[in-house]
């Protein structure tokens, strides 16, 4: 499977804590503490993803066009507020939220529309005649 996929059904699945479809279907959203401990810290055998680094998915949902969502917080002027307020926003910023507009829980059919950026653009530079790839030496056997 590749990347979109695998991070479908286990959107889909009722397997994990960590990662969960937040504004109805549209985003992404992942407890970065716990997903490296329940997706990325499995043994080899019960991987999901071939990385135990955050930030390699990170990556891999930036080249499949994820962009990151920001939430703001609304303050309240008294002090006491503030406190409980900001020891709120200290826990909810370990949720990072994702979109996409080709990974939508209401619209399955638009997964297969999921592709790596880097590919995207290579097709279009082959179809132009402007391959960036340098050259490669032949291999020999």
């Amino acid at each position: 499977l590749c990347f979109p996929e695998k991070l479908w059904k286990m959107l889909e699945s009722d397997q994990f804590r960590s990662i969960w479809w937040s504004d109805g279907g549209k985003c992404v959203a992942i407890n970065k503490n716990l997903f490296k401990v329940e997706v990325l810290g499995r043994g080899v055998c019960q991987r999901v993803f071939n990385t135990r680094h955050i930030k390699s998915v990170i990556r891999q949902l930036n080249l499949y066009g994820f962009t990151k969502v920001q939430r703001d917080f609304q303050r309240s002027a008294s002090l006491p507020e503030f406190l409980s307020e900001e020891a709120a926003a200290s826990a909810h910023s370990q949720i990072l939220y994702y979109y996409n507009p080709s990974f939508n829980r209401a619209h399955p059919w638009l997964l297969g529309t999921c592709k790596r950026r880097a590919a995207l653009k290579q097709r279009a530079l082959c179809a132009a005649g402007l391959d960036e790839r340098p050259l490669q030496k032949p291999r020999w056997s």
